[in-house]
């Protein structure tokens, strides 16, 4: 059985001779590191550059059938990986040391372990529900390419396109459960199946995923896992709502907004319609989302359904813009937008929202004058 540790001991010579001023760190991961190699693994090394010289060193190579990779990665990306900004964290948090340049270096690399650590502490709860919530939204993607046209795909195009879909909404229900996996995925069901936070159905799920010959099958389960996901994400999302807010958080908003609404209008006047259309949805899509946020405190994403964004809108006793759009009659939107414009400036003021409306010229500028002395 080939020793991987007398090849590393041979490659980290080679770094001292060649590269001791060009390569900051230089370790390895993965099964060596946890203690769970076999006879056939390779060992899993990396290397930071700390010169333009360094990358230089990276090295693809295969001893007695058993294959090497030296790769490097830069500063930026361990941090990355630290921060769980990637789904690595264990390459920097679990690998072990064979080379350091200088105390500095090692400094610097012990500080992304630390980092790592401080983003599980208690009190980053917030940021690690973000973080999963923006990584499950990249499934959909994969989501489109799946349902576009399942009929005519192959099972082979339709296995990677779910494959891609499990492995990352996995990922994200590690970052909702605020850690990371510390094996690659076929290796880490154990940990997996510890998750306090997971969908009752997630093994099963994974099955179906991983071992059906079915399109549709797999396609199905995939949109229950990412359904499940998401909610268990918005679940706990919730539980950080704050009260209604509107006096902050819609402050300028009206006033920013009646651009807008003042352009609408001027499209109706004009019949033009496509600037109508795309000004009209803009705007109440827009105020769903402000509302929903003065009264949560916290943005909605695309986990959540257009339709119940919609529903605060609805709520909220504002006219629907965007069914009043006709491209043969205008006038019912320009209406529906001029009683948008009063109702909308009338709420937020009941809401206690102060609005900078002003007369003429000289309002204006009485009212800058008092802000300035006050400023003073």
């Amino acid at each position: 059985m080939l020793d991987v540790f007398k090849v590393a001991d041979g490659f980290i010579r080679h770094i001292k001779q060649a590269y001791a001023d060009d390569i900051a760190i230089a370790a390895y991961y993965g099964s060596y590191a946890q203690g769970t190699a076999t006879k056939r693994s390779d060992l899993d090394l990396f290397f930071i550059p700390a010169t333009d010289r360094g990358y230089q060193a990276s090295l693809q190579f295969i001893i007695d059938d058993v294959g090497f990779d030296f790769w490097p990665i830069s500063w930026e990306r361990a941090e990355r990986m630290a921060s769980f900004q990637e789904p690595t964290t264990t390459i920097i948090s679990d690998c072990k040391l064979l080379y350091v340049r200088s105390d500095a270096d090692l400094a610097r690399f012990m500080k992304l372990r630390e980092m790592t650590s401080a983003m599980q502490a208690e009190g980053q709860e917030q940021l690690m529900i973000q973080k999963a919530e923006s990584e499950l939204e990249k499934v959909y993607s994969h989501m489109y390419r799946m349902t576009r046209d399942s009929a005519a795909e192959s099972l082979t195009v339709i296995r990677i396109e779910a494959h891609s879909v499990l492995t990352k909404a996995l990922q994200s229900l590690a970052l909702l459960n605020g850690t990371f996996y510390t094996k690659g995925f076929g290796r880490n069901t154990e940990q997996i199946c510890r998750l306090p936070l997971k969908p009752d159905r997630l093994l099963g799920l994974m099955s179906t995923i991983m071992k059906s010959d079915s399109n549709a099958e797999m396609m199905q389960a995939c949109e229950e896992l990412v359904s499940a996901a998401g909610q268990l994400i918005l679940e706990q999302k919730a539980r950080y709502n704050t009260t209604p807010a509107y006096e902050t958080r819609m402050k300028g908003f009206y006033e920013e907004l009646k651009a807008v609404l003042n352009k609408i209008i001027a499209a109706c006047e004009a019949n033009d319609y496509d600037t109508a259309y795309f000004a009209a949805i803009h705007v109440q899509e827009e105020i769903a989302h402000f509302i929903a946020y003065a009264e949560t405190g916290q943005w909605q994403s695309s986990l959540v359904s257009t339709s119940i964004i919609q529903q605060v809108y609805i709520r909220s006793g504002l006219p629907e813009l965007i069914a009043c759009l006709n491209p043969d009659d205008l006038a019912p939107l320009q209406r529906a937008t001029e009683q948008l414009s009063y109702r909308l400036e009338q709420l937020l003021k009941t809401k206690g929202v102060a609005i900078n409306r002003f007369s003429g010229i000289e309002q204006f500028e009485s009212y800058l004058k008092n802000k300035e002395e006050h400023s003073m």
